[in-house]
């Protein structure tokens, strides 16, 4: 029964040897940050400069930081639970503001993402300190920690929001720089010092697949926007060529990531003895490229599907070397965090993407595409046969 939980009232039932599933409200909450990795890409395209770059970058950075502490909350917080979902409901609102200010949010809606993205921080934590019962002391400073970070932080993001040109970014980059690394110092806070090993302890089967379905939210981003852009097009062979190798792309970041790497991150963090340990680093820290990566080539397919032919510019070359490059270091370091070696083939892969953008500049964006296509190609079939040679 819920009122017996030990737990609390609001916090998930765990039963042994079962994960718990993801629920319907979690997956209802993901559609907008659907909206929001498109936001993300397409501020990308069209910012595609240095400067622009960092901007895009801390926002898909806020983005993600979003996203995944919520996925914490809702890995403890049961879902199935009508003030735990109007939770959610309320944090898809502030996502919308969040995710709609995204591509001027450093020009004139600053301050709503910064209003939003505050808001959901802080009123997503103080929601579970007040949904924390009074005997579970060790959660409850827990989340005292969390919240005093991100009020500090809160604080930085307001101050950017107001403030205009390069003062707005270095305040922003200031308030990441304390989430991002407040879980590496383990939320320290004068009185109440270091959150324990055993405070962070999730269910990990859940938390995989939390992140897994994130993984599939920006390659189904990458999808749409491909098909989007193609359906615009005159349909001549170079432009289909560059479609079927951005698909054929996909595809195979999909079984990088899902064909063994998914599926045994889920099941090493469910029988660790520290998962939340685990789930800090593989799944808070190490996702992050991954997805960037995902979002990067997804810039990079619109790129080639609009010019497929002539030399490849700076920001073809950029994209389409760099996004399958992030991805491929990202997942080499996933995987190495949860098998503890370093795969070979993602190794190679890595190598023969440096080894590519020596000639990249000579090379048109169409056979561009198609090589770095061909080398996660390579790294997938190698990991698949390799492990499975191993099994």
């Amino acid at each position: 029964m819920v009122a017996d939980n030990p737990h609390g009232a609001m916090f998930r039932v765990i039963t042994p040897n079962r994960h718990s599933r993801v629920t319907y409200a979690e997956l209802f909450f993901d559609l907008v940050f659907v909206f929001a990795v498109t936001q993300v890409s397409h501020a990308l395209l069209h910012h595609f400069t240095l400067v622009g770059a960092v901007h895009v970058a801390v926002l898909f950075l806020a983005v993600w930081w979003v996203w995944v502490f919520t996925a914490w909350v809702t890995n403890w917080l049961n879902p199935e639970l009508t003030p735990v979902r109007l939770l959610l409901f309320a944090m898809m609102l502030g996502g919308l503001v969040l995710s709609t200010s995204i591509p001027t949010a450093f020009e004139g809606r600053g301050l709503w993402f910064a209003i939003a993205y505050a808001a959901m921080q802080v009123g997503r934590t103080a929601f579970w300190l007040f949904a924390t019962p009074p005997h579970r002391t060790a959660v409850r400073h827990n989340a005292i920690r969390i919240l005093v970070w991100l009020s500090v932080s809160a604080v930085f993001w307001i101050l950017g929001g107001l403030a205009h040109h390069e003062a707005r970014l270095w305040f922003w980059i200031a308030a990441l720089a304390i989430e991002y690394i407040s879980p590496a110092a383990r939320f320290w806070v004068p009185g109440l010092g270091f959150s324990s090993v055993e405070a962070w302890a999730v269910e990990g089967g859940h938390m995989a697949e939390r992140c897994a379905l994130f993984v599939i939210i920006a390659l189904g981003e990458a999808v749409i926007v491909n098909g989007a852009t193609f359906a615009a097009l005159e349909w001549t062979a170079a432009n289909i060529l560059a479609f079927v190798s951005a698909l054929v792309g996909a595809i195979a970041m999909w079984w990088v990531y899902f064909h063994k790497g998914a599926e045994a991150g889920a099941e090493w963090i469910s029988k660790s003895a520290e998962s939340g340990r685990l789930a800090r680093l593989a799944y808070t820290y190490l996702h992050l490229p991954i997805v960037a990566g995902i979002i990067l080539t997804a810039v990079s397919d619109e790129l080639v599907l609009k010019h497929p032919t002539g030399h490849s510019d700076m920001r073809t070359i950029v994209s389409t070397i760099g996004g399958p490059l992030i991805f491929l270091i990202g997942t080499i370091l996933f995987k190495l965090a949860i098998r503890g070696f370093l795969q070979l083939s993602h190794g190679i892969g890595i190598l023969l993407l440096l080894a590519l953008s020596w000639f990249a500049s000579d090379v048109s964006p169409l056979w561009l595409s198609v090589a770095t296509t061909m080398i996660l190609i390579l790294v997938a079939v190698w990991e698949s046969v390799s492990l499975g040679t191993e099994q």
